[in-house]
């Protein structure tokens, strides 16, 4: 379309300033009769303010307002291109998305930051969230399941920023990643294993490189007949299993009350009856009563938390348990750690933009003041890449001790022999 920002803005003002708030609202549903308004209404702000449009432009504007009022603004198309992960607004004039793990710049645009602003907005009101300068940040899940976080100023210095991690719409499996390279066979059936035996693991790895993704892999080897109670901020997991209950956390409303943090949730999902509990990702001091939970009965927990190694979310499970300021001892925290946990698994995202399973170490136990990490599988990544710019290297299998919980585990439940016969063990 090629029309200037001026113009944009001015047409946009006038139209905002002649729409009938309740037909519109009729009219939401249907595009087609949407578009009709906003071309009628266009007419009117063009004779009005004797400006020249032709038929081209001024059917791109209808687009433009429609996609506005409907709430998604220039991300519309973004939102239904199922190649695109993430799409991440850095003020009016710069929309980035993420495309198979790589970042790149798109020709989207608002056409200035209060459209931005109002957008932005309308998305945080159809959630029944509140976004003004008393609470200039937000964050939340839209209806089909995206992640979304809005930022405005004055805390977003350069314009309304907008971050939405977007739901997938299919469930990917322990062979989908195989097949994009993230693990191989034998990491696969020893996770298939694992889940399946009723190992406490924890994935960790940073941001968008794929924790919630392998969890919901790894929930489809878990007994159909066990109850599986999950808690997330945002609920992103799409566990696949019949018998699973959801809660989510909530913030404070307009009074500040009425807050659920994640410890309250943990705290009543323990009278719940659950066989697992799955925590979406541990943050703070609800890690004390996950470990309480995994060290009393509830084997076969899982969450993920941020972190760049296997000794890095070690570190980090012990930060986060002192803050539940219980003022427990360290040798005991670093005990509980040990007796709760017993795999992790470090995922990355690369620079070429894919994404590898790194570590699966066990936690084997502790000396003095350090926990033992014994690794079972590694990726190495080698010099050379692909003539394509991609990543090369091998997994390589350390093999498993026989002290191991995952091999006592699987005696338990008759899963030995395949256990011995992954690893070549007699």
């Amino acid at each position: 379309m090629n029309m200037s920002l001026e113009l944009q803005e001015t047409l946009r003002e006038g139209v905002m300033e002649n729409i009938d708030v309740n037909k519109i609202e009729q009219l939401v549903q249907d595009r087609t009769l949407l578009l009709a308004e906003m071309n009628r209404i266009l007419e009117q702000v063009i004779l009005s303010q004797n400006l020249y449009l032709n038929s081209q432009a001024q059917h791109a504007m209808a687009e433009i307002m429609a996609d506005e009022i409907t709430g998604f603004g220039p991300l519309r198309a973004l939102l239904e291109d199922d190649e695109i992960s993430d799409i991440l607004v850095n003020g009016p004039g710069q929309i980035y998305i993420e495309r198979a793990g790589k970042l790149e710049l798109s020709s989207a645009r608002f056409i200035n930051n209060q459209q931005l602003t109002d957008i932005a907005k309308r998305l945080v009101q159809r959630v029944g969230r509140r976004l003004d300068e008393s609470r200039p940040l937000v964050d939340a899940r839209l209806p089909d399941g995206s992640r979304l976080n809005v930022a405005i100023q004055p805390i977003a210095l350069d314009g309304t920023s907008i971050s939405i991690r977007k739901f997938g719409k299919n469930n990917i499996e322990l062979t989908d990643l195989m097949r994009f390279g993230a693990l191989n066979s034998q990491m696969a059936n020893f996770l298939i294993i694992a889940t399946r035996c009723r190992a406490n693991i924890i994935i960790s790895g940073g941001t968008g490189s794929g924790k919630t993704t392998l969890l919901n892999a790894l929930s489809k080897y878990i007994d159909s007949s066990e109850r599986i109670i999950t808690m997330e901020d945002a609920a992103e997991l799409r566990l696949m299993q019949p018998h699973v209950l959801r809660m989510e956390t909530r913030l404070a409303g307009l009074e500040n009350t009425g807050q659920i943090t994640m410890r309250a949730l943990l705290v009543n999902a323990l009278r719940m009856r659950p066989d697992r509990i799955i925590v979406g990702e541990c943050r703070g001091e609800e890690t004390f009563e996950m470990l309480q939970a995994m060290n009393t009965g509830h084997d076969g927990s899982m969450s993920t938390l941020h972190a760049n190694s296997p000794r890095d979310a070690i570190s980090r499970l012990e930060n986060m348990v002192m803050m539940a300021g219980m003022h427990i001892p360290m040798e005991s925290v670093r005990r509980n750690i040990v007796s709760a946990i017993n795999l992790v698994i470090q995922v990355s995202r690369l620079n070429d933009g894919s994404r590898k399973i790194m570590h699966i170490s066990e936690v084997m136990g502790i000396e003095g003041e350090r926990v033992i990490l014994q690794d079972i599988f590694t990726f190495a990544t080698h010099a050379e890449r692909t003539p394509e710019g991609r990543i090369q290297g091998e997994f390589s299998n350390h093999g498993l001790l026989l002290r191991s919980v995952v091999m006592r585990n699987a005696a338990m439940f008759s899963l030995s022999d395949e256990l011995k016969q992954l690893f070549g063990m007699e």
